[in-house]
Order: structure tokens, then sequence, then C-alpha cells
């Protein structure tokens, strides 16, 4: 029996080298790489670290491997950020901001009545867990980083500030009931649905109904209205 030809390395018609390659000296000088300011080489390696996260968790998140994945080396990733330990903080304030950002403007499309109290439940549930919030959470509290919390606290400050103007601060237990339903459910919560014979969505639901519940008696999410005349 014929072994499989191995596949062709170029295209039909190839011979192998192309009769219109140059000699290395007449090829033009390869452009020099522009180099990148601190802040876009923090934004770079932020980038890579949440590309870690995502693919491999965070005990993948290493000033050498991020290093790795930006072409810099292990000093280069330390003059940035001094620390793993910062790197992680600098992650973690990354992921926050834009959970928030993301969470306000479903709030605001809520207000608007384009959206639905389930739209910002899945927000929130998808940033702790796909989003790898809950995974970096769990992580900094194991390795006792627990200073690295403090951006996505603060990022969850501002936003409960700028939905309220800093004139109610009711709005905050319903954040904190929704925050720690995705949290607890980023890092058990399938499992223990599973072992409960309850579908996955569960916790979700229970964050939407408890949404829901709120919006029933004083809407935590509007903001106050001020009667004229």
């Amino acid at each position: 029996m014929l072994a499989s030809p191995r596949p062709c390395a170029y295209p039909p018609g190839a011979t192998g080298q192309s009769h219109m390659t140059q000699p290395a000296e007449l090829l033009p000088p390869a452009p020099a790489r522009r180099r990148l300011t601190h802040t876009e080489s923090r934004a770079a390696a932020i980038e890579a670290a949440r590309d870690l996260l995502l693919e491999a968790g965070p005990q993948a998140v290493t000033l050498k491997a991020v290093a790795s994945r930006v072409g810099r080396t292990h000093a280069n990733l330390l003059h940035h950020f001094g620390s793993a330990a910062e790197l992680q903080q600098a992650l973690a304030g990354h992921i926050a901001t834009t959970i928030c950002a993301t969470i306000e403007q479903a709030v605001i499309a809520f207000r608007a009545g384009t959206g639905t109290p389930r739209k910002v439940v899945d927000l929130a549930f998808d940033a702790f867990g796909r989003e790898g919030a809950g995974a970096l959470t769990s992580w900094m509290l194991v390795t006792g980083n627990e200073s690295a919390l403090d951006p996505i606290i603060g990022a969850i400050h501002d936003l409960v500030d700028h939905l309220h103007e800093g004139e109610d601060r009711a709005i905050g237990g319903t954040v904190l009931k929704l925050v720690l339903l995705a949290l607890g459910d980023a890092l058990m919560g399938c499992p223990l649905a599973a072992a409960l014979d309850l579908p996955a969505t569960t916790a979700r639901e229970m964050a939407e109904q408890a949404l829901i519940a709120s919006l029933g008696t004083r809407d935590p999410l509007a903001r106050p209205v001020t009667s004229v005349g």
C-alpha cells in the first residue's frame, strides 16, 4: 500500500523557491520597531495578561508569561509594574472598570425603556464568569494579595455614585446583592446547582427576581424626581 503523499509546502507550480527571490543585501531594511511609551507598554501588558487569564486561568498571569506574550523582557515588565502583584492589581482595575462601564450602560438602557433587568444581571454574571473576574478575585485572595481587590471595590463604588450622582445610596444594597451572587456563581455555581439538581441558570434567575422585587417597591435604578412648581 502506497503511503499518502505529503502535502505540498508550496503553491501549485512552484519549484520550492521563487525566481523573484532577491538577495538579502538587496532587500529594503526592516522598519525599526517604534518605542512604546510607558502608558502604551502597560496597556499592552494588561491586555496580554487578560488574554492569559481567559486562556489558562489566573495562575498563568506571571511577569514572565506576559513579557513573552508582548515580546518584552522580564526586566522590562518589572520596570513598568514592579511586581507580579502590581500587574495583577492593574489587571483587576482594567477588568473592573470595563465591567462597571458595561453594567452602567445596561442600566441606562433599562431606564430608557430599551433594556431589561435580566440584561443587567447577565452582564454582571458574564463579567465574573466568562470574563474571568471571579477567578482573578479568588486567586488574589488565596495568594494574600487582597490589596489588588481595591480597584474592583473602587470601580463598583464609582458605579453606584454614577448611577445616583451621590444623592441616594439605596442602590448600594442592590448592587451588593448582584455582585455577590455573580461572584459566587462564577466560583461554584454550576457544580453546586448540579449537586442540588437545579438548572445552571438558577443563580441568575434568583438575581433577576431580586432585582425585579426591588424595582417593585422603589426603583433603585431610577434617579430621584424633583417636583416642579
